[in-house]
C-alpha cells in the first residue's frame, strides 16, 4: 500500500500514521438485475427494466461525466463506484487508504410510498454489501442500509447485520419532509447503542432546500446543508442525545463550515426558549461537539485559507472533522489536495486519520 508520506512532497501532505480513513465511500450497484438475486419475494420481482431500477434525482448532471468523475467509470459500461478493482487501484492503493467506510447511495429510507417493499430492499442490500465488497478487501468498512418508516423493523435488522466486524454504522439519508429525531423513530437509535455502531446522514436523492427543488442544479447543490442543518437540529431537540448517551452521529457530506453559526443561534434560542424542552439539560454546542463529527466533503474554498483554519476556534475543538473524498463523483477530493495550506501537521493527521479512528473505534 502506498502511504501517502510517499507522495510527492509538493502535494502539501505530510505523513498519517498507518495511512488515511476516508468517511466517505460510494460502492454502487452496477446491474440492479444481479442485485435483484439477493431481494426476497416478493419484492424480487418488482425490479426490472420495466419497473423499479434504483437511485435516480430530479436533475440532469451540468458536469462531463455526470454523477462521476469521467475515469471512474468501468470498462464493462457500469456505473462508476460498482467496480471493486478500479475503486482499488483508483483510490485506495492510490492515496495508502487504510480504511474507507463504504456510504453506498441507495438508502430505502427515503422511499415515500411502500414501506414494506423498502425494507426488503435495505434487507438485500445489506447482504449484497457483505457478499461483494466488505468480505472482499478488509479495509472497507461497511454502513447499515435500513428503511426507517419502519422503525422496529430497522431496529431488527440493524441487529442482525451489527454481528460483522466490517461493519461501523447505521446509514441514513437527510430529508426534507420529516424529522427523525422525533420519538417514533427512537427504536432505531436504541439499536444503533446497543450494538455500538455510529449513525450517518448523508445526501440522499429526493432531498429538497427550504424552497423545495429550486430550478437550477447550482441552487440545490449549493442550498441543501440546510437539510443536514434541521436533522440535527431535531436529534438535540427531541432528546436523541439525552436519551442515548453513547449515541454517536456523522454529518457526511453535509459541509461543516456552517457548524458555528448554527451553534451560536442554537445555544442563543436554547437559553430562551429551553422551558419547552426541559429534557434537553445542556446547551446544544456542548452535545454537539461531544457528540456528532463532520466530513471535510464537500470542503469550502476560501480566499484566504487562515479563515478555514479560524474556524475550528470557533466551533471549540479540532476534533470534530473527518477526512472524506465522496469517490467516485464529480467533486471527488484528492487526498493530496483536499486539506488548505493553513492547516498544520497535527491538524492534518487529526483530520486524516486520528477524528474518525476515535469516532468509529477503530484503534491504532
Amino acid at each position: 500500500m502506498t502511504a501517502i508520506s510517499d507522495q510527492p512532497a509538493d502535494t502539501g501532505q505530510t505523513p498519517v500514521r498507518q495511512g488515511i480513513i476516508d468517511a466517505d465511500v460510494h460502492e454502487m450497484i452496477g446491474n440492479p438485475l444481479d442485485f435483484a438475486e439477493y431481494i426476497k419475494e416478493p419484492w424480487r420481482g418488482r425490479v426490472h427494466n420495466d419497473n423499479w431500477m434504483g437511485y435516480s434525482i430530479p436533475y440532469s448532471w451540468p458536469t462531463t461525466g455526470g454523477l462521476a468523475r469521467p475515469d471512474a467509470r468501468p470498462a464493462n459500461g457500469m456505473r462508476a463506484g460498482s467496480d471493486l478493482g478500479l475503486m482499488q487501484s483508483q483510490h485506495l492503493d492510490e492515496f495508502g487508504i487504510d480504511k474507507a467506510i463504504l456510504t453506498g447511495l441507495l438508502y430505502p429510507s427515503e422511499f415515500k410510498t411502500q414501506p414494506e417493499f423498502a425494507a426488503g430492499i435495505a434487507h438485500a442490500y445489506n447482504d449484497w454489501l457483505i457478499d461483494n465488497w466488505l468480505d472482499r478487501d478488509p479495509r472497507l468498512l461497511g454502513s447499515v442500509c435500513v428503511a426507517i418508516q419502519r422503525p422496529e423493523e430497522a431496529a431488527r435488522e440493524i441487529d442482525r447485520v451489527a454481528a460483522h466486524p466490517q461493519i461501523v454504522q447505521v446509514i441514513l439519508p437527510v430529508v426534507s419532509n420529516d424529522v427523525f429525531g422525533r420519538e417514533y423513530y427512537h427504536p432505531v437509535y436504541a439499536a444503533a447503542q446497543r450494538n455500538n455502531l455510529a449513525v450517518g446522514f448523508h445526501q440522499g436523492a429526493n432531498v429538497e432546500t427550504a424552497v423545495g427543488l429550486p430550478p437550477y442544479y447550482i441552487e440545490w447543490h449549493t442550498a441543501i446543508e440546510q437539510a443536514w442543518q434541521s436533522q440535527l437540529i431535531g436529534l438535540v431537540v427531541h432528546g436523541v442525545f439525552d436519551k442515548f448517551p453513547d449515541l454517536r452521529v456523522a454529518m457526511i457530506e453535509s459541509s461543516w463550515t456552517w457548524l458555528p453559526h448554527l451553534m451560536w443561534r442554537f445555544d442563543h434560542n436554547y437559553r430562551s426558549l429551553r422551558r419547552e424542552i426541559p429534557w434537553v439539560t445542556r446547551l446544544p454546542s456542548d452535545i454537539i461537539r461531544e457528540r456528532v463529527k463532520f466530513t471535510t466533503q464537500p470542503m469550502e474554498l476560501a480566499e484566504n485559507p487562515e479563515h478555514l483554519l479560524q474556524a475550528f476556534d470557533m466551533v471549540g475543538n479540532d476534533s470534530f472533522l473527518m477526512f472524506s473524498s465522496d469517490y467516485p463523483h464529480w467533486d471527488f477530493d484528492s487526498p493530496a489536495r483536499a486539506l488548505p495550506t493553513s492547516f498544520g501537521p497535527e491538524l492534518r493527521q487529526k483530520i486524516f486519520r486520528d477524528n474518525a479512528a476515535a469516532f468509529y473505534g477503530l484503534g491504532e
